[in-house]
């Protein structure tokens, strides 16, 4: 599984739409396997799977009636075949005892399941997921990565997202992007480790005492904590009094590689 990380607005939803076939790159080239995909689309689109960020259904339909006219347009037209496929994706995806439902009745998480059963059709190689986990609840959240995972043990998964958490769980590879380029490349514990030592954290109570911090140091990122602001800042030394030295998230080294490209200088 590949993690793609970046804010909202970086590229991602683009990047997954341009190696699922449905638009074209103004430049450079894809490749799966060795074969071009802008070229062989209908090649590519044989092996793959895609969940897009938002997807539509007919409201009224059950999942397993959904999923039997899915699987017809994938080009699966025995019915005994069709059946033990769609049979065998409901269990996979933890769908089976809803399969008559209708799918407007169905929570975000399941509606989530279900995309990835009708992206599992027709057996990919490739399954592409954008920003699968946006909405859900912790229950759900955690049920859906749990499939991902157990999809990653037999096909290629790329996950895009801007929550790093998912990326931390899940991939043992991935990319972080802002403004369509690629800032950061490798392995989340790689990333980690190079911050070890160098992440610092203070918590202060006032605006005068956040605003001195921020003013002083490197700030990697803040959040709220009791009432209180966390600041996190990058230093390679020691900072003194109120200061302790904590463990690097993949959080800290997703906001200094945005913070670092952001700082560039525009050409």
């Amino acid at each position: 599984m590949f993690g793609l990380l970046g804010p909202n607005g970086a590229g991602k939803s683009t990047l997954m739409r341009t190696i699922a076939t449905l638009q074209d790159p103004d430049s450079g080239q894809i490749l799966f396997n060795g074969m071009d995909v802008v070229s062989n689309k209908d090649a590519i689109r044989q092996v793959l799977g895609y969940l897009p960020q938002e997807f539509g259904v007919y409201p009224r339909i059950s999942a397993i009636d959904m999923l039997h006219n899915l699987a017809v347009m994938k080009g699966i037209a025995k019915s005994s075949e069709r059946k033990e496929i769609v049979e065998a994706i409901l269990n996979q995806t933890n769908l089976w005892d809803a399969r008559k439902k209708a799918l407007s009745t169905y929570s975000g998480g399941m509606k989530q399941r279900f995309g990835i059963a009708q992206a599992l059709l027709g057996n990919p190689k490739l399954i592409i997921v954008d920003e699968p986990t946006a909405g859900l609840d912790p229950a759900e959240r955690n049920r859906f990565l749990n499939l991902l995972s157990s999809l990653a043990r037999d096909v290629v998964v790329i996950l895009s997202t801007h929550i790093v958490e998912d990326v931390r769980e899940l991939c043992p590879r991935m990319a972080i992007i802002s403004n369509g380029e690629v800032v950061l490349e490798g392995a989340p514990d790689e990333a980690m480790a190079r911050l070890r030592g160098g992440i610092w954290s203070i918590v202060v109570h006032s605006d005068e005492e956040y605003a001195a911090v921020s003013g002083q140091f490197r700030v990697v990122s803040t959040k709220l904590l009791g009432g209180a602001h966390e600041i996190r800042i990058h230093a390679d030394t020691a900072l003194g009094d109120g200061f302790r030295a904590v463990d690097p998230a993949l959080e800290d080294a997703y906001f200094l590689a945005l913070n670092q490209y952001q700082s560039q200088p525009v050409a």
